[in-house]
């Protein structure tokens, strides 16, 4: 039970970290938020593995995404 709850407890951390890096980068793409949400995770990816201005604890709860497992989240949103 406490496992379960963790899990889901990262699971929203991850869709607000994953939601905040889509807003900075629509900020600077306009188009950037209408794009297919394959391209928008490709990108968010891409960045999760390069970025060095993420927290470590940040990087660490997103490392663990695919760009599949990050699609889903962002398709849940």
């Amino acid at each position: 039970m406490l496992r379960e709850k963790r899990t889901d407890l990262d699971a929203e951390k991850q869709k607000k970290l994953l939601q905040r890096l889509v807003d900075e980068l629509s900020r600077s793409d306009v188009d950037f938020y209408y794009r297919p949400t394959t391209e928008i995770a490709s990108v968010l990816k891409t960045r999760i593995d390069d970025d060095e201005s993420l927290l470590v604890e940040e990087k660490a709860l997103l490392q663990r995404l695919t760009q599949r497992d990050i699609e889903v989240l962002l398709s849940l949103h």
